[in-house]
C-alpha cells in the first residue's frame, strides 16, 4: 500500500486557523509546512486563509522557496477576488491554488458567474491553473446557482457545519446537494463541521456532525445512480467499519470518479483525520506512526 491512496490525496485542506481550531497564524503556517513535508503530505491540500489575513503572511514566509506555499483564499464576495489575486502575486513563496468565494445575501444567483468572469478575466480557471469554488447559499438561490455553476468553469462549496447547530444541514439537505452536483457534473468541496471520519453526535455540544467517510461513500453512491433518499441514509450511517469496507471495495476508476466530484474539505486538524482514517484501515498505519513521532 502506498502511503496515501489516490482516494485520499489532497483531501484535507488545512483550515487550522478557522473555528473551532483557531490556531494562531504564526503557528499554523510552520505546522502546515511540516504536514506537507511529512510521510502523510499527499493527504494535505492547500493552506486555507481568509483574504483579510494575507497582509500577515510576508514575515511568516521568510526563507521559503519561491512558489512553495500553496494557498486557498476565502473571499467574502466576488468583487474581492481581483485584490486577492493581485496580493498573492506579490508574495513570491505563495501559490494561489484556489479561491473560495462567498455569495452576499443581496446578490442574485444570476449575477454570480458574470461577476466572477469579470474579476478573473485572463486567469487560467478552465485550464486548471486555479480552482474557484462558490459557497452555495442555503436558501432559494441554491438550485439556480448550481445550474449556472454547472455551465461555468467554477465549482461548488457546501458548508456542512459550524459553531451553532443550525449551521449543520441535515442528511436530506446534504444528500440533495451531492446528488445535484453529481448529476450536473459539478465538482464540489465541503467546509466546516466534518470533524470526524464517521457521522457522530458531538459529546460537548450535542451537534449532529457529518463524517468525511460518509461523504465519500455517499458521493460514490450518487455517481452510481443512487437517489437522494439512499444517499441520505449513507450520510446518517454510524457504522465506520461498514463504510470503510464500501470504500475499500471501490475499484480504481470508481475511486477516481469520487474525487472528481468531491474534491476536498476544509479541516482545522490534519492529525485527526489521519488518525481516524488509519484506525478504519483506510490508510497505512506506518504513515500515522511517523506523524505521531514527528
Amino acid at each position: 500500500m502506498t502511503a496515501i491512496p489516490e482516494l485520499f490525496r489532497g483531501l484535507c485542506d488545512d483550515a487550522a486557523i478557522f473555528p473551532p481550531g483557531n490556531k494562531p497564524l504564526d503557528r499554523a503556517v510552520p505546522d502546515h509546512r511540516t504536514h506537507v513535508r511529512s510521510a502523510h503530505g499527499a493527504l494535505v491540500g492547500p493552506f486555507v486563509l481568509g483574504a483579510v489575513k494575507l497582509i500577515e503572511l510576508p514575515p511568516l514566509m521568510q526563507g521559503m522557496a519561491q512558489r512553495s506555499f500553496e494557498l486557498s483564499v476565502t473571499v467574502p464576495a466576488p468583487d474581492g477576488v481581483q485584490a486577492v489575486v493581485t496580493t498573492v502575486a506579490l508574495l513570491p513563496p505563495a501559490v494561489l491554488r484556489a479561491l473560495e468565494v462567498a455569495v452576499p445575501q443581496d446578490m442574485a444567483a444570476a449575477e454570480v458567474v458574470p461577476a466572477l468572469d469579470t474579476a478573473l478575466a485572463g486567469m487560467d480557471v478552465a485550464g486548471g491553473g486555479l480552482d474557484v469554488y462558490v459557497e452555495v447559499p442555503r436558501d432559494g438561490r441554491r438550485r439556480e446557482l448550481l445550474a449556472r455553476l454547472a455551465e461555468s468553469p467554477y465549482r461548488a462549496k457546501f458548508r456542512t457545519g459550524g459553531v451553532e447547530a443550525h449551521l449543520y444541514p441535515d442528511e436530506a439537505e446534504l444528500a440533495e446537494a451531492i446528488v445535484a452536483c453529481v448529476r450536473a457534473g459539478l465538482p464540489f468541496k465541503a467546509t466546516a463541521g466534518l470533524h470526524h471520519a464517521v457521522r457522530n453526535t458531538d459529546p460537548e455540544t450535542g451537534f449532529e456532525q457529518h463524517g468525511v467517510v460518509n461523504m465519500l461513500v455517499a458521493t460514490a453512491a450518487a455517481r452510481s445512480g443512487a437517489e437522494a433518499d439512499e444517499v441520505a441514509q449513507i450520510l446518517a450511517e454510524r457504522d465506520g467499519a461498514s463504510l470503510a469496507e464500501r470504500l475499500r471495495s471501490l475499484d480504481a476508476e470508481a475511486a477516481r470518479g469520487v474525487r472528481e466530484s468531491f474534491r476536498s474539505y476544509g479541516t482545522c486538524s490534519i492529525s485527526e483525520p489521519l488518525e481516524e482514517l488509519t484506525e478504519l484501515g483506510l490508510l497505512n498505519r506506518d504513515t500515522a506512526t511517523r506523524e505521531k513521532g514527528a
